[in-house]
């Protein structure tokens, strides 16, 4: 049975890649998740304002301050919060990929395009196979328009393929108001992964303190279900390679979104749950799956669900919905 998929131009061995996540900050970390079956890891993500004011990067789920601006400094965690400055992490990168046979794609966390865009250069002599493109930006300026948000991630996209041969990825927000269509301008920009779906951190508010509170709430299964209808509409639209991601637990989540059109599936909240061993677990079940339904391989499957068949998705997705709300009882 052959599990082997292809991602950004990359071989892999099977469809299962470790996520940006604290599990990518210590090497024996990665090695365990090579042990245990996954195909290629993405690093923790360092951000663009440490790239530009030399400080050190900061830990990849507290995100201070992105809700109210995401280029606000003054929101940024203290000084002692960070964990390794962008020197120290061409250094982690180097030494994971001496410790490691997999692939490892390096994260740049970023809001804007401008001189940090060299440092993905840096990245690539490190040694990473791939850069994946985190543009975590929320648009709560009135002043810019749909229009500018989406120049924004394109700028971002063209400087960097102007700096690195590397592949580049893009991992995109399911917001934007025609996202089919501007899932193709990436495309054609020369982004060669798409990576569906950025969560953009959701704050609470402390009552008895009176203040916002930065809190990491992992994603629940049914928000699969986004990455999986996307990765079906635009399988057949793009050249770029697309993975999934948010909401992946079990192995029926990455048959489904391997049908619908991915290559492959990024596991996050598992992995941090469950633990490392989680990715055996799943790769037996897909193969017992693969076997009782005659598939031979991983790319047999790839596609074979999703809307390459359908002249007009829009009123495929509306006729599923009426389907749906008439089927309600």
């Amino acid at each position: 049975m052959d599990m082997s998929t292809k991602y950004l131009g990359l071989y892999l061995k099977n469809p299962l890649v470790a996520a940006a996540s604290p599990l990518s900050r210590e090497v024996g970390s990665v090695r365990e998740l090579e042990d245990a079956g996954i195909a290629a890891v993405v690093m923790h993500s360092l951000f663009q304002e440490q790239i530009e004011h030399e400080d050190a990067a900061h830990d990849h789920f507290m995100e201070f301050g992105t809700e109210s601006h995401a280029e606000a400094l003054s929101y940024f965690p203290a000084q002692a919060d960070y964990r390794r400055g962008p020197e120290q992490y061409l250094e982690h990168l180097t030494a994971v990929k001496k410790a490691v046979g997999i692939p490892v794609i390096a994260s740049l966390n970023c809001t804007s395009s401008g001189g940090w865009t060299e440092y993905a250069k840096k990245v690539e002599d490190a040694g990473a196979d791939a850069l994946e493109l985190n543009v975590y930006h929320i648009a709560a300026d009135p002043t810019i328009d749909a229009a500018g948000i989406e120049h924004r991630y394109v700028e971002i996209l063209r400087e960097v393929k102007r700096t690195v041969r590397l592949p580049v990825s893009v991992k995109l927000t399911p917001y934007f108001s025609s996202l089919a269509n501007f899932a193709k301008r990436l495309d054609d920009a020369g982004a060669d992964g798409l990576v569906l779906f950025n969560r953009f951190h959701q704050p609470d508010v402390d009552l008895d303190e009176l203040e916002v509170v930065p809190e990491v709430v992992f994603s629940a299964p049914h928000e699969m279900r986004m990455p999986l209808r996307w990765i079906a509409i635009l399988d057949p639209l793009v050249n770029a390679s697309l993975a999934a991601t948010t909401g992946i637990y079990t192995s029926l989540d990455v048959l489904k979104l391997l049908m619908a059109g991915a290559d492959v599936t990024q596991l996050c909240a598992a992995l941090l749950r469950e633990g490392t061993r989680t990715t055996d677990r799943i790769l037996n079940e897909i193969k017992r799956w693969m076997d009782d339904h005659e598939y031979e391989s991983v790319r047999h499957m790839q596609g074979s669900m999703n809307q390459r068949s359908c002249p007009d998705p829009a009123a495929f997705e509306r006729g599923q919905y009426m389907k749906a709300l008439n089927a309600y009882v």
